[in-house]
């Protein structure tokens, strides 16, 4: 299902060159709403704790029984350190604090999806999953994952965790410039 409509003055959309790419623009006079496409970013938690992993089980779809990390997507108001934290609280009662981005994952589709896997330490509290979305949780020795159903994307997040030479990119707490509002990381 395309956009038809802007949604900042609601005439009808019309396609238009913009900048040399085809995109639907507003056709109303004055107004300069271009729809950039469909996106949406993700974020996943790597929180190990005594050489173990924690995984969720998944109770719904996409993915339902597959093991995964903790994980799902951004608010439109919320930075994405923040959105990992709450998911993984949300999905394991988990406290962990982020440590960095290790890894990130482009998914060109009709929704592009974009993936921010980060290494997060862990702060407190025992696995209990939400029953919603999951509907188990823990933290998991490699050995005990080869005889779990632990999804191919998820085994990959594992080993770049594990695998890492350094910290990926870290939260830049005290930038050359302040820029509020702004979530900086860097090498």
């Amino acid at each position: 299902m395309g956009i038809n409509y802007c949604m900042t003055c609601g005439a009808p959309l019309a396609l238009r060159d913009i900048d040399g790419t085809m995109r639907m623009a507003c056709s109303a006079e004055g107004c300069s709403f271009v729809h950039w496409g469909n996106y949406s970013i993700g974020v996943g938690a790597l929180v190990l704790r005594d050489d173990k992993v924690l995984l969720v089980r998944r109770a719904q779809e996409p993915g339902k029984g597959y093991w995964t990390n903790p994980g799902g997507y951004i608010e439109q108001l919320e930075l994405i350190h923040d959105s990992i934290v709450r998911e993984v609280k949300e999905e394991t009662a988990v406290d962990a604090e982020v440590r960095g981005i290790v890894a990130v994952r482009d998914l060109p589709r009709n929704i592009h999806n974009v993936y921010i896997a980060f290494a997060m330490d862990y702060v407190g509290g025992e696995p209990e999953p939400d029953g919603i979305e999951v509907d188990r949780a823990g933290f998991f020795s490699m050995e005990e994952l080869e005889s779990m159903n632990v999804a191919g994307f998820t085994r990959w997040l594992i080993d770049v965790a594990l695998r890492s030479k350094n910290e990926g990119l870290t939260e830049d707490k005290e930038p050359l410039v302040q820029l509020d509002g702004h979530g900086l990381f860097r090498v």
